[in-house]
């Protein structure tokens, strides 16, 4: 069995209005993510990993933020078309890991239903999917708040 790795990264400033969208569920926050689509950055992130790990282009090439079609698409859309992607090129995914980095929303009370969402997604058991939630400590650019950043590394399998 063939397996490659792939690393995706995404951050994403958190406005006022915008629903708090991640891990593929609603957040109750009084900030999301701003972005082109629903701003979902650990699917983004998640989206990025696996397209790497196939050898695929990029989420940033495969879904332009200029293109209409993907003003406000739900990010779940793109991770599907990803997936598509990666099973077309002979993989499946053995697991992922994400880190999310914010000091808001906590992510510690919505873990499992993002894993359940995540692994959903990835057509994997939730087991294959970690997700943790880490502070900032009040330092750098997204302290107080303001944004949100992620990071994630995804196992593919040969089909």
């Amino acid at each position: 069995m063939k397996q490659r790795i792939g690393i995706g990264f995404d951050v994403h400033r958190l406005e006022q209005g915008r629903r708090c969208i991640l891990g593929g569920i609603e957040l109750p926050h009084d900030r999301g993510p701003a972005g082109h689509s629903d701003g979902d950055a650990v699917l983004h992130a998640i989206t990025d990993a696996v397209l790497g790990a196939a050898g695929l282009d990029d989420i940033g090439t495969l879904y332009p933020d200029d293109a209409p079609e993907w003003k406000d698409a739900s990010s779940k859309r793109l991770l599907r078309g990803a997936m598509e992607r990666v099973a077309d090129a002979g993989y499946r995914v053995g697991n992922v890991d994400v880190v999310i980095a914010t000091e808001g929303p906590r992510i510690a009370p919505y873990r499992a239903a993002m894993r359940e969402s995540i692994a959903e997604l990835l057509a994997v058991e939730p087991d294959a999917v970690n997700v943790k939630g880490k502070t900032l400590e009040g330092l750098g650019a997204l302290a107080g708040g303001t944004g949100v950043a992620v990071q994630a590394v995804a196992l593919l399998e040969s089909i």
